[in-house]
């Protein structure tokens, strides 16, 4: 059974969250990849504001292709994630609840979330044409000129997901391949 989320995502609903977890996730979430990230960091660096107020707020680390005409959105499958994870850190001190991609984190990313109460979701690879039907609006908000990976404001609606990294460091990944290993005695 899946955990119906609502956003905002707060520290009651991170700390509800556990690995493993079948999420729909609904309501406004933001979209940003490596470049994004980059320029997000160096303006915190430079002591400036964000293009949006990432307190309690999700990161989908996407770069969809372009909207079919009616569409708010074209395929929206997630990118990998260990490419934001030198600039991800920051963004968690400063209120970044939840970020959605596929693939490990590291141990930097991980200790931070610990630290800072936030969880990291799996989108499901491979199905970027049916993930793109929770999108129900797409506003592009900052860093234009990235094309598919500008920052992007989403409305979504059940976008499904699984809790890989819960906020007291569980490890999906790591968990599934002791449960597969102990199968194998």
């Amino acid at each position: 059974m899946s955990k119906r989320i609502t956003m905002p995502l707060t520290e009651d609903k991170v700390k509800s969250l556990k690995v493993g977890d079948s999420v729909l996730l609904t309501g406004i979430i933001y979209t940003a990849r490596d470049a994004a990230h980059k320029r997000l960091v160096d303006l915190l660096e430079e002591g400036k504001e964000l293009p949006f107020d990432i307190e309690e707020q999700v990161i989908y680390y996407v770069g969809p292709t372009p909207a079919k005409e009616g569409q708010p959105i074209g395929s929206a499958g997630p990118t990998t994630s260990y490419r934001m994870d030198s600039y991800t850190p920051p963004l968690l001190e400063n209120g970044l609840k939840g970020m959605i991609g596929k693939g490990k984190r590291s141990d930097a990313v991980i200790n931070t979330m610990k630290k800072c109460g936030a969880v990291y979701f799996a989108a499901i690879g491979g199905a970027a044409a049916l993930t793109a039907k929770c999108v129900k609006t797409s506003e592009v908000i900052a860093y234009e000129d990235l094309g598919a990976e500008a920052i992007r404001k989403l409305y979504v609606e059940d976008l499904p997901l699984v809790v890989v990294i819960d906020a007291e460091g569980n490890n999906y990944y790591e968990i599934g391949q002791q449960e597969y290993f102990k199968t194998l005695r």
